[in-house]
């Protein structure tokens, strides 16, 4: 069980033996949150944070639907206790955009049509980002390879790498000087 800090004054957590202080940066703004030492990142984002974008897929690390961004690098947020990620930055598919300027990744699932049912999307996005800044996937196959945790069963898979490939070249065209 874990507890919203939303109804009580900011910075003020309700003493509770049972959960424990969590300090972390969401999406670009600090939060203070108490949960149980057993809350995983994912169900303390999904239902104490109300950051629903990021899906309870599996609940095993098995499929990427609870990607999501800690400190810039991709995690399964169902295998992370959110303990663990006290102090850190974590971002979710609802913080990429720029106010109406969406991500790049973002525009680019669009404009490749990668998506279909939309569950896996998220995940899928998040994943992307962090790809994308890893610097590691040069070809088709490398990005196939390096976004195999994230399952798609709609099978849009061919579009997802069009979508990463997109915005690979849009993210070295705005770094370029």
């Amino acid at each position: 069980m874990t507890t919203s800090t939303d109804a009580v004054p900011q910075g003020h957590i309700p003493p509770n033996p049972g959960l424990h202080k969590i300090v972390l940066t969401l999406n670009g703004s600090r939060r203070e949150v108490a949960a149980a030492p057993w809350t995983t990142l994912l169900d303390l984002l999904r239902e104490d944070l109300q950051m629903t974008g990021t899906k309870k897929g599996c609940d095993h690390g098995q499929c990427g639907a609870c990607t999501v961004l800690v400190d810039g690098k991709r995690i399964n947020s169902c295998l992370t206790l959110a303990a663990m990620k006290d102090g850190c930055d974590i971002r979710t598919v609802e913080g990429l955009a720029e106010g109406d300027s969406l991500h790049p990744v973002q525009q680019a699932f669009i404009d490749q049509d990668a998506f279909q049912c939309g569950y896996c999307t998220p995940g899928q996005i998040c994943s992307a980002v962090g790809l994308i800044a890893e610097g590691r996937a040069q070809t088709d196959d490398e990005i196939r390879e390096l976004m195999s945790g994230n399952l798609c069963r709609c099978g849009c898979y061919p579009n997802i790498v069009a979508a990463v490939r997109q915005a690979q070249a849009d993210t070295k065209t705005t770094e370029t000087p």
